[in-house]
């Protein structure tokens, strides 16, 4: 049921916020005896926010990933752990997703400042692009703004909650939660929601029909989420199941806040169509708003 661990892979902008990305991943990586890779991407189409214009590229590709390099070193300090700081050249999704696989990372670290709507869409968002691309599990830190983040207050992690909806994607997400509950010895939240506009039926029935049927329901999927433990795993799981009603990104989050969870794992479908690019999955929506870190999966 482990998954091991062994290679961290921390992406950097040098933000505020992706400072504390960096002392995630040392805590991590010092908890799980694992190699933290922090890598910063030079990208010189917005080669401008380094606040000069590129008037001879080498010269100042070079300058630019020394300066980079310097400051992973500075980052890391002199953490004990087994680190490496990686400085490339090009599309920071692309390279991020290419070292990723060259380094057989199994575990990534990033942020996202929880962007909506239009500005999300114009803006873009490489966190969302690398969580439909990683081969690995993708753990999202989120900031409301420029210097706040979801930082490590509560760890190791205690309590661990998954999202089920019983689809492929669902289920990776569960098998990465199981890992996570059994290296961390952590309670296991198992959440469904039921959304009611899917059971617009149970509105024209008789309240003493509504009752049973939602009861045989809740039941039925109270069963198929124990089903999903394996036997072995009772033996030292702490496991609690939760039937929500109400939109799953929503009821998620307010689950999570009120239990004080410390990671939120979810599955998520690859490449989207237009809807998703707009409105978001459930994923991109929990994350927005979650308020410990969310670790998301995606089904290859």
């Amino acid at each position: 049921m482990r998954k091991q661990i062994n290679t961290i892979f921390c992406a950097t902008d040098f933000s505020k916020l992706a400072e504390q990305v960096v002392g995630y991943g040392i805590t991590l990586a010092k908890e799980l005896s694992a190699k933290l890779i922090v890598c910063h991407v030079v990208d010189f189409p917005t080669v401008t926010m380094y606040g000069e214009a590129v008037a001879a590229p080498i010269e100042h590709q070079n300058r630019f990933m020394d300066f980079a390099k310097n400051e992973i070193n500075r980052l890391v300090g002199d953490a004990p752990i087994d680190s490496q700081a990686l400085v490339t050249l090009g599309n920071t999704t692309e390279e991020i997703s290419r070292l990723v696989v060259d380094f057989n990372a199994d575990l990534v670290i990033t942020a996202t400042h929880g962007r909506s709507g239009l500005k999300r869409f114009f803006l873009g968002s490489v966190t969302e692009r690398l969580m439909r691309t990683l081969p690995c599990p993708l753990l999202v830190l989120r900031g409301a703004k420029e210097d706040a983040a979801t930082a490590p207050s509560n760890f190791p992690f205690q309590k661990i909650l998954v999202g089920c909806d019983f689809s492929a994607d669902s289920d990776l997400a569960f098998e990465n939660s199981l890992s996570m509950a059994q290296e961390f010895e952590a309670e296991l939240h198992m959440v469904h929601v039921v959304e009611p506009s899917g059971y617009k039926d149970l509105f024209k029935m008789s309240a003493e029909s509504g009752e049973k049927f939602k009861q045989d329901l809740y039941d039925m999927i109270k069963e198929r989420l124990q089903a999903m433990v394996p036997e072995e795993a009772m033996n030292w799981l702490t496991l609690e199941t939760r039937l929500l009603v109400g939109k799953p990104y929503a009821e998620i989050n307010r689950y999570a806040e009120i239990n004080e969870i410390d990671l939120i794992v979810l599955g998520i479908r690859g490449h989207g169509m237009v809807e998703d690019i707009l409105m978001g999955s459930t994923t991109d929506r929990v994350i927005r708003r979650a308020p410990c870190p969310v670790l998301s999966v995606c089904k290859k």
